[in-house]
C-alpha cells in the first residue's frame, strides 16, 4: 500500500507545503509563488493559523489525491514548546513576542492549524495531524535527503519554539540530539535581524548585509562586535541582549557602539559597509568554531546544514573548506521553507521506522506547465513570438550578443536561489553587466552581487574549489574566481574575488546545453544568472512569467521552444 506524507509549514514565514509517496520527495512548493507575496506572510503573531492553501492545493493535485489519501501530516512547529516563552525575562512589547499576552495569543491560533487545515479540505485530519519541533524539521530537511547513512547535523537560523541552534547526529533513520545546542535569546538568526535593521533594511534582508561585507574593512568594529556576542570553546556562543534587545525596535545601544542607525533610503558610508563587514567576520568566527565542537563529538564524517542562516554562502565556503568534515550536504531550502521537507521526512523516517529515503539531488520540485498553456497565455498578451529549432543555440547568441534573457523551463525550484529555471541569464563577460541588472532590471543596491553558472566539468579550471561539493549545485557556497579566469567574467565576481557559483551537469539537460553552446561560441563556460523576478517572489507560472518581462526592461523571454523579443512588441512602443 502506497502511503503519502505532507509536511506543512506556515508557523512564521515561507509558508510551504512537502509531500513524499513512500519515501520518496515528489513535491515541495513554497506559498509565495502562487500568491505573489514575499515570504508568503509575515511572521506575525495573529497570523500563524494562515495556511498555505494553494500549496496544499498543489501537493494533492500533483499526484491526483484526495485528502483521506493522506496517511499523515506533520507540521514544522511545536506549540507546547514555543509557550515556554512566556517565561523569559526579556525587554518585550506589550502584547508582543515574549508576553504573556502575545504568547497565549499566538498558541490559541495555531492550535487552529488541524481545524482550518481539516475545514480547507472537507474532511477531519486532526487525527493524522501531528506537531514536531521546528529545528528537527529543519535538521531533518538536511539529513533524510541527504544521502548519508550518518552524518552530523547542524541546523541554525533565528527562533523556533525556544531553540536557536540545533546540533544532532542522524544514522540511518532517526534523529539524535547533540550537546551544543542553543535557546532564546543566543540566537544568530535574531542577531542578523537585529543589524539589517539597524543597516536601514528589513529584517528579511540578510543577504544584502552579507554582499554589503564585501567593501568593508572587518577589523575597524571586530572588537565592539565581541561585546554583544562571544562564542566559547564549547561551540556555543552567548549574545548580551541587554544591548541587543531583539524583540523591542530599540537601536540606543547599538549606537553608541557604532554610530547613527542608518534609515532606509540614506546613503550607505563606509562607516555602515564597515559594520556590515564586522557582523560577517564574527558570524564566520562562531559557525566555524561551532563546526568544529560537532566533528569532535559527533564522530562523523558527514555534516549536513540547515536553517536560515545557513544561506551564507560565504561562511559556507568557509566551512567546506575547514577539513572538520569530509563530506556535506545544504539543504536548498535552508530557510523555513525547507521545514515542510523536513517535517515529512521526518514523520516517515523516524516516526514511522522507515529507512528508505531518497537524495534531494536538485530542488525542482514545483509546478510545471505545458506548451499549450505557454502559448494561451502568450496569446492572451496579444504578444509576437516564435518556436526555435534550436533554441539552446539561439538563445546563447542572443546572450553573446549582449541581450538580457528571461529563461521559463519545466519546474520550478523550492528554495530561494534560481537553478536555470526561472532565471534571468546575461554574458558575464561584460563588466558592466552587473550594473544593468541591478540598476534597470532587479531595481536593486549597486552591491549586490550576481552569480555564475558554470558546467560542472569546467568548475575546477575557474574557481579554486579545492574539493567537489555538492552544496555549489545549488547555489549556496562561495568560492574564489583564479586569477587568470576573474577578469574575463567580471560581472559575476563579487567585490572580494569571489563567486556563489552554481553548477550544471545534465540532469538539467536544456540547461547544460545552453551553457554548452555559449561556450561554443565565447570559450566561457559561463553564464551570468539571477532570479526571475523584480522586488517580488521569484516567478511561477507562464502568466507571472509575461507580466514581469511586460513590466521589466528584459530584452527576451524564452518560455519552453518560444521566443519573444521586446523590441517589436505594442507594449513597448511607448518606450522607443
Amino acid at each position: 500500500m502506497v502511503r503519502y506524507v505532507l509536511g506543512l509549514n506556515c508557523a512564521y514565514h515561507e509558508s510551504s507545503c512537502a509531500l513524499i509517496k513512500d519515501g520518496e520527495l515528489v513535491t515541495a512548493v513554497e506559498e509565495e509563488r502562487f500568491n505573489r507575496i514575499r515570504h508568503a506572510k509575515p511572521a506575525n503573531i495573529d497570523n500563524p493559523y494562515v495556511i498555505p492553501v494553494n500549496s496544499v492545493r498543489y501537493c494533492l493535485e500533483s499526484e491526483n489525491l484526495k485528502p483521506n489519501d493522506i496517511y499523515r501530516i506533520g507540521f514544522s512547529l511545536n506549540p507546547t514548546k514555543r509557550a515556554r516563552n512566556r517565561h523569559i525575562k526579556d525587554i518585550t512589547i506589550k502584547g508582543g513576542w515574549g508576553t504573556l499576552d502575545g504568547e497565549t495569543t499566538y498558541t490559541r491560533l495555531i492550535n487552529s492549524v488541524p481545524l482550518v487545515l481539516s475545514a480547507l479540505l472537507a474532511t477531519d485530519v486532526t487525527k493524522r495531524f501531528v506537531w514536531l519541533p521546528h529545528h528537527i524539521c529543519h535538521a531533518a530537511s538536511a539529513y533524510f535527503v541527504s544521502g548519508f547513512d550518518d552524518s552530523a547535523v547542524m541546523s541554525v537560523d533565528g527562533i523556533g519554539e525556544i531553540d536557536t541552534t540545533f546540533l544532532s547526529i542522524g544514522r540511518k533513520n532517526k534523529l539524535t540530539q547533540l550537546p551544543g545546542s542553543m535557546q532564546y535569546p543566543n540566537s544568530l538568526g535574531f542577531f542578523w535581524e537585529k543589524f539589517s535593521k539597524y543597516l536601514g533594511f528589513s529584517e528579511y534582508d540578510a543577504s544584502k548585509v552579507m554582499g554589503l561585507a564585501a567593501y568593508g574593512d572587518r577589523n575597524v568594529f571586530f572588537k565592539k562586535m565581541l561585546t554583544l556576542i562571544r562564542y566559547r570553546s564549547d561551540g556555543s556562543f552567548k549574545v548580551n541582549n541587554e544591548l541587543l534587545r531583539f524583540r523591542v525596535e530599540d537601536y540606543r545601544p547599538l549606537e553608541k557602539l557604532f554610530g547613527p542607525r542608518r534609515l532606509h533610503g540614506e546613503e550607505i558610508t563606509d562607516s555602515h559597509k564597515n559594520v556590515a563587514a564586522a557582523l560577517q567576520a564574527v558570524t564566520e568566527d562562531i559557525l566555524l568554531n561551532m563546526v568544529k565542537h560537532l566533528g569532535e563529538v559527533s564522530n562523523s564524517k558527514n555534516l549536513s546544514i540547515a536553517g536560515g542562516v545557513m544561506l551564507n554562502c560565504v561562511a559556507n565556503g568557509l566551512i567546506l573548506d575547514s577539513g572538520y568534515f569530509d563530506n556535506y550536504y545544504i539543504q536548498p531550502a535552508s530557510n523555513d521553507a525547507g521545514t515542510s521537507v523536513g517535517a515529512a521526512y521526518y514523520i516517515w523516517n523516524h516516526v514511522l521506522g522507515n529507512e528508505n529515503r531518497t537524495t534531494m539531488k536538485d530542488a525542482y520540485t514545483g509546478p510545471s506547465y505545458t506548451d499549450s498553456a505557454i502559448i494561451d497565455a502568450l496569446k492572451m498578451q496579444n504578444l509576437k513570438y516564435r518556436e526555435s529549432k534550436n533554441i539552446e543555440k539561439e538563445t546563447a547568441r542572443l546572450i553573446s550578443e549582449g541581450k538580457v534573457v528571461a529563461w521559463f523551463q519545466g519546474k520550478m525550484e523550492f528554495g530561494p536561489r534560481a537553478l536555470g529555471n526561472r532565471s534571468i541569464l546575461a554574458d558575464p563577460r561584460r563588466k558592466d553587466m552587473r550594473d544593468i541588472l541591478n540598476r534597470t532590471i532587479k531595481h536593486r543596491e549597486y552591491f549586490r552581487p550576481l552569480g555564475p553558472s558554470i558546467l560542472t566539468e569546467d568548475a575546477e579550471e575557474w574557481f579554486e574549489i579545492k574539493k567537489r561539493q555538492s552544496p555549489s549545485d545549488f547555489m549556496l557556497v562561495t568560492y574564489k574566481a583564479k586569477e587568470n579566469k576573474k577578469n574575463l567574467i567580471p560581472a559575476v565576481v563579487h567585490e572580494d574575488g569571489t563567486s556563489r557559483i552554481h553548477t550544471v551537469n545534465k540532469s538539467n539537460y536544456k540547461y547544460h546545453k545552453l551553457i554548452v553552446e555559449f561556450k561554443k561560441l565565447t570559450k566561457v563556460p559561463v553564464l551570468l544568472n539571477t532570479s526571475y523576478n523584480d522586488s517580488e517572489p521569484i516567478v511561477c507560472s507562464p502568466k507571472d512569467a509575461i507580466d514581469t518581462f511586460m513590466k521589466s526592461k528584459i530584452d527576451v523571454l524564452v518560455m519552453h521552444d518560444y521566443i519573444v523579443e521586446r523590441r517589436g512588441q505594442e507594449y513597448a512602443k511607448k518606450d522607443i
